[in-house]
C-alpha cells in the first residue's frame, strides 16, 4: 500500500473518531465559511464580468449537501460531515476553469491560432483571502464544543 493511500486511511480513521457533538458544532461555521468564500469569489468573478453568468453560478454547498449538477469536477458530489464546497458552473457558464487557470495557445488545422487567455483567478484568491479567518472560526468552534462536552461530563 502506498504511503499516500495509508495516510488517507489514517486521516479517515481519525476523522471518523471525532465525537458527533464536535461534528455538529462545526456545521454552522463550515456553512458560514463557504458562503464567505463564495461571496468573495462572486465579487472577483464580477471584476471580469461580461454576462455575469459565471458569478451567478458560484454556490456554496454545506456538509452532507449535494453540489449543483454543473459544478466543477462533474457536479453532483456530496460533501462529507466535515466538508463544505464552493463551486462554479452552470449550463450557461462552463468557462470557470478557463478563467481561473487561463489557456495556452492552440492552433487549428488551417494554422489559425485560438490565442492565449491569461489566467484571471477568482476562486483560489477568495479561498486564500478567507483561509486565516476560517481556520480561527473552526478552531473556536472545536474548542467551544470540547469545553461544553467537558462541562456535561
Amino acid at each position: 500500500m502506498s504511503a499516500t493511500r495509508q495516510s488517507s486511511l489514517d486521516l479517515q480513521k481519525r476523522l471518523l473518531s471525532i465525537p458527533k457533538e464536535i461534528v455538529a458544532a462545526l456545521r454552522a461555521p463550515l456553512v458560514k465559511s463557504a458562503e464567505e468564500v463564495a461571496d468573495d469569489a462572486r465579487t472577483l468573478a464580477n471584476a471580469h464580468r461580461r454576462t455575469g453568468k459565471l458569478a451567478d453560478s458560484i454556490e456554496a454547498t454545506g456538509p452532507n449537501e449535494i453540489t449543483p449538477a454543473y459544478a466543477a469536477d462533474g457536479g453532483r458530489r456530496t460533501a462529507g460531515d466535515l466538508q463544505s464546497f464552493v463551486t462554479a458552473g452552470s449550463p450557461e457558464a462552463r468557462q470557470g476553469h478557463l478563467l481561473e487557470f487561463g489557456t495556452e495557445e492552440r492552433h487549428h488545422k488551417d494554422g489559425g491560432s485560438t490565442g492565449k487567455m491569461p489566467e484571471t483567478p477568482f476562486l483560489l484568491p477568495a479561498w486564500r483571502l478567507n483561509k486565516p479567518r476560517i481556520e480561527r472560526r473552526l478552531k473556536r468552534a472545536v474548542t467551544s464544543a470540547i469545553k461544553k462536552a467537558a462541562q456535561n461530563d
